[in-house]
C-alpha cells in the first residue's frame, strides 16, 4: 500500500482515501433523495453525517499508533457506539409533534441509516455500504406499493374529532381534504365547543401568532367524522393540522412519518 506521510506513518494512505470517498459518494447519494423530496435534512447534511461517521472510525482505527505499545491497548470498536449516540442528537432535532402528528420520523431514520453507512465505508466495508445504501432506496421506494396494498386490506372506519373556527369555511373545507384523500365521510356531527377548551385553544392561537379579533374571540366548533376507504389517515390528519382555523385535530394518536 502506497503511503502519504503527513506525520503519522499509518492510516493516510490511497486505501483510507478511497474509504472516505466511497463514504463521501454513498452519503451524497442519500442527501440527494432527500433534497428532492423537500426535507428538512437535505443533501448537505447527509454528506456531512456519511463523511464524518466515516473519518471518526478511520481515526479510531488509525490515529493512535503512536502510542500503542504492550502497556497502552486500545479499543476501536468503541468509537461505533459513540456514532450512534452522537448522530442521536440529529435525528432527534428533525422530529417534531404538531398537534397530533408526528412528523419527520422517516427523515430521522435515513440520517441514523447514513451514519452507518459512512462507519462501514470508513471502516473498509465497502460493499456492505454500497449495498445498505441500495437497501435503503428500496426502503423508501419499492415498498410504496406494498405500503398501499396493506392500507387498502385494512380499510375501515376511522373517527376523527376536529376543533376549528366557525364562519370561515374550514369544514368545507376538512370535507373536501377528507374526500380529496381517499375517504368517504359516512357520518358528521359538530357540535360548540365546551368554553373552558375554547378559551384554551384560542389562547394557545393566540400566541401561535394568528391574527385573530382582540374584542371577542369566534367561536370554535368540534365536529365528529367517521371516515370510510383507502387513504392514508396520517397523512390527512398533517393536512387538517395545517388548515387555517383548525385548533387540533384528534384521532387517539397520529403519527406521519415523512
Amino acid at each position: 500500500m502506497v503511503t502519504i506521510a503527513f506525520g503519522e506513518p499509518i492510516g493516510q494512505g490511497w486505501e483510507q482515501l478511497a474509504d472516505l470517498a466511497i463514504a463521501f459518494v454513498l452519503s451524497l447519494l442519500i442527501g440527494t433523495e432527500r433534497e428532492v423530496q423537500h426535507k428538512a435534512a437535505g443533501m448537505r447534511t447527509y454528506t456531512l453525517v456519511g463523511l464524518g461517521s466515516a473519518l471518526f472510525v478511520l481515526v479510531s482505527k488509525y490515529g493512535f499508533t503512536d502510542v500503542l505499545s504492550d502497556h497502552v491497548q486500545l479499543d476501536p470498536s468503541r468509537v461505533a457506539a459513540q456514532i450512534v449516540t452522537g448522530v442521536g442528537f440529529i435525528g432527534g432535532g428533525l422530529i417534531f409533534v404538531r398537534r397530533d402528528a408526528v412528523r419527520g420520523l422517516t427523515t430521522a431514520a435515513s440520517v441514523w441509516v447514513t451514519a452507518a453507512v459512512g462507519s462501514a465505508a470508513g471502516g473498509g466495508l465497502a460493499v456492505l455500504a454500497a449495498v445498505t445504501t441500495a437497501l435503503y432506496f428500496v426502503v423508501l421506494y419499492g415498498l410504496r406499493p406494498l405500503s398501499r396494498l396493506v392500507s387498502r386490506l385494512q380499510a375501515g372506519a376511522v373517527g376523527l374529532r376536529i376543533s376549528y373556527l366557525d364562519n370561515r369555511g374550514v369544514l368545507r373545507e376538512i370535507v373536501n381534504r377528507a374526500t380529496q384523500s381517499g375517504f368517504a365521510v359516512s357520518d358528521l356531527t359538530t357540535v360548540r365547543a365546551a368554553s373552558g377548551d375554547t378559551d384554551a385553544e384560542l389562547d394557545r392561537d393566540d400566541r401561535r401568532g394568528r391574527d385573530l379579533p382582540d374584542a371577542a374571540h369566534p367561536t370554535a366548533v368540534e365536529v365528529t367524522m367517521v371516515l370510510t376507504g383507502h387513504g392514508d389517515v396520517n397523512r390527512l390528519v398533517a393536512e387538517l393540522s395545517e388548515l387555517d382555523g383548525v385548533l387540533g385535530v384528534r384521532t387517539g394518536g397520529a403519527a406521519t412519518e415523512e
